[in-house]
């Protein structure tokens, strides 16, 4: 950010930061904390790390492929692991023997070999007369060039990431791992003690971390880079790093980028996950059975709904607005004092203000039948099907994004998962999602018309998952090798995604021409003013790649000026505990209080900047050993999205101290602790 080489320039180094490995500020860390961090140690900490590719974060803790991370990451694969007989959410599991370990249906672990620059190959062919659209599209087929290059050569998962804007292209190489398999869990109750009022908030006092192993060809995966433990645990006040993948941030965008967000996108977001949230606690409150098979759509939509909330706080608090307008009229300022920049950058503002202006117009459908169309599992299959079958036979780099050879086994995966499915469940969010397509595109909107055809969106909803056969595999299977099938096919997912496919594309192709293009033009060329204005010292906003963050351990002040403490204890927990959910504890916590240390840190805090993606990260100090586990931001950090601040924002993270507390005396998990060095 322009404000954080300013602030540089003022003497007053604060801790932001997602930091390319490679672009890490060494010497920074070196002159505030008195560590320095060699080459070396970010190397191993870099091949250590792991992204889950459902939205998270981990790292290798041993040579034999164990992977650590958070429950609520691996919450997907431990519910999908569930039945009624065996809920492992509730009981918690533990594989006593290597032979006990769970095969999650459809989990996909990467591990990053590296990247390198490849902005001339994707810019090839694009010149400043090209069309937006037509530059666009030239982008897009060298980056499935290059991605399917990159895959036939070396077998590696290949992803061509867009950073700053587009003012830098870089192919991603990762070795994947896609048998996964579930070792260790502690209950729901402790993991996400506290569930929904305390999400966001601090103290806390979840045990929220999971234990996975990665296998190849049947074998624990040999994992010599991985990170061992810290045995004094976690201490106020020192250096802690957070390897990661963060999703998304924006703090490179322009002010129309975020009054667009406030003003357009997050009230309807909200809106949604509100009548998602509603409809699932009712689905639920009908039977015990309905809230297990709920659970997980449950807390993704309310994690969802509490962080866009806060995001939107942020832009609504004229504080935060004034210095990101004042940080905008900085930059433009400098490039109006020089006629030759003014010229080649000073409409760029006005173009992308322009662009957001008519996305404005057709924002809603869009989103809503292309961008985040339902959280129905039978839907999202359907698509891929759909898309699948229609996609794979044109060439390669003519195909939709996530079509391309490159990334078709991870499609694959996804698509033909035997994770398990909840009719009952499905038709309650499709319903949900027919309600709410209703209410904001009305109900003489074409599509609305055509997927309800008269019905309720109950009863329309019940007719499509009634008729459909894709929760069988093979059915799928057989649908996605044949477009003839799919469109001949009377299934009742498939025609409803066949309904739903026209429209999206349509608003797809209407958002990649008026709005995406724009911004891998002119949003990449306000990157390029800020290089040509401070230098390429800035850090890229996040775009679910691994970053490196760094932070004191160290409490803070609340709004009321009240101290807050680095740390919680297992004394605190049990005082938190009220017996009434969502504060009650399981079991084998009730039965272990007085063996464990009452002292014991259990969560912790630090002015690490992170952001959604970098749950389940290694928190390490300056040895590079395991203090704690990243899970969490507080409340105060959710504006961190456009604007970092450390006054009292702070990242939430579980004390290692806790983890290796409770596996010896809480769950007497010897194989676990010896494999980590306990």
């Amino acid at each position: 950010m322009a404000l954080f080489a300013l602030f540089l320039a003022a003497g007053g180094a604060a801790d932001d930061g997602m930091w390319l490995f490679d672009h890490f500020p060494k010497a920074q860390v070196e002159q505030k904390y008195h560590v320095a961090i060699t080459d070396d140690f970010l190397r191993h900490l870099e091949r250590s790390s792991a992204r889950f590719n459902n939205g998270g974060s981990g790292s290798f803790v041993s040579a034999q492929g164990l992977l650590f991370t958070n429950h609520h990451v691996g919450e997907d694969c431990i519910h999908q692991l569930s039945s009624s007989q065996h809920d492992y959410l509730a009981s918690g599991f533990y594989a006593v023997t290597q032979q006990d370990e769970k095969v999650c249906p459809d989990l996909e672990v990467n591990i990053l070999l590296g990247t390198s620059d490849v902005t001339a190959q994707v810019n090839q062919g694009v010149r400043d007369p090209t069309p937006s659209a037509e530059a666009n599209r030239l982008r897009k087929a060298s980056m499935a060039r290059i991605e399917n290059d990159c895959n036939k050569s070396t077998g590696n998962r290949c992803d061509v990431v867009t950073l700053y804007s587009g003012g830098q292209y870089s192919l991603y190489q990762y070795k994947k791992y896609t048998e996964v398999r579930l070792v260790f869990a502690p209950e729901y109750r402790i993991a996400q003690f506290g569930g929904d009022p305390d999400n966001f908030e601090y103290p806390r006092y979840c045990l929220d971390f999971a234990l996975f192993r990665a296998y190849e060809n049947g074998k624990p995966a040999s994992t010599p880079d991985y990170l061992a433990w810290s045995h004094a645990g976690v201490k106020d006040g020192e250096l802690a790093l957070v390897s990661g993948n963060p999703a998304s941030t924006g703090r490179l965008q322009t002010i129309a980028q975020m009054e667009f967000s406030r003003d357009v996108s997050y009230p309807m977001i909200l809106r949604m996950h509100k009548e998602t949230i509603d409809g699932l606690l009712a689905f639920g409150g009908a039977s015990p059975e309905n809230k297990r098979v709920a659970q997980d759509y449950l807390d993704e939509d309310q994690n969802s709904y509490k962080a866009i909330s806060g995001f939107e706080d942020g832009l609504r608090d004229p504080s935060l607005m004034d210095r990101k307008r004042a940080e905008e009229r900085k930059l433009r300022g400098a490039i109006a004092d020089d006629p030759e920049k003014q010229a080649k950058f000073g409409k760029l503002w006005d173009e992308v203000a322009a662009a957001y202006r008519a996305y404005a117009a057709f924002f809603k459908p869009y989103y809503l039948l292309e961008a985040d169309p339902s959280d129905s599992e039978l839907l999202a299959i359907a698509r891929r099907i759909v898309r699948y079958a229609e996609e794979t036979p044109k060439p390669n780099d003519q195909r939709l994004r996530g079509y391309q050879d490159s990334g078709l086994r991870s499609l694959e995966q996804a698509m033909y998962s035997t994770a398990p499915l909840s009719s009952a469940l499905e038709e309650a969010v499709l319903a949900g999602y027919f309600r709410f397509l209703e209410q904001e595109l009305g109900a003489g909107d074409p599509t609305v018309q055509a997927v309800l055809a008269g019905r309720t969106p109950e009863q329309a909803a019940r007719a499509y998952v009634s008729t459909s056969k894709i929760q069988d595999v093979e059915e799928r299977k057989r649908l996605a090798h044949s477009l003839e099938s799919v469109k001949k096919s009377q299934d009742g997912m498939i025609r409803l995604a066949l309904i739903l496919d026209s429209p999206a594309r349509r608003y797809r192709k209407e958002f990649e021409d008026k709005v995406e293009a724009v911004i891998a033009s002119s949003a990449s060329k306000i990157a390029q003013a800020r290089f040509a204005i401070y230098g390429a010292n800035e850090y890229p906003d996040a775009t679910f790649t691994l970053r490196l963050s760094y932070g004191e351990v160290t409490g803070y002040h609340d709004a009321q000026g009240r101290p807050v403490p680095y740390a919680t204890t297992f004394a605190g927990l049990y005082r938190r505990a009220t017996g009434e959910d969502p504060f009650e504890l399981p079991p084998s916590w009730i039965q272990a209080k007085s063996s464990l240390n009452p002292d014991t840190p259990f969560d912790f805090v630090t002015t690490a900047d992170t952001h959604g993606g970098n749950s389940g990260s290694p928190t390490v100090n300056a040895r590079g050993e395991i203090i704690g586990i990243l899970f969490d931001g507080n409340r105060e950090g959710l504006p961190n999205r456009y604007l970092y601040t450390e006054e009292r924002a702070r990242s939430v993270h579980v004390a290692a101290n806790a983890i290796i507390e409770s596996l010896r005396r809480v769950y007497h998990a010897g194989r676990v602790l010896d494999e980590l060095g306990f």
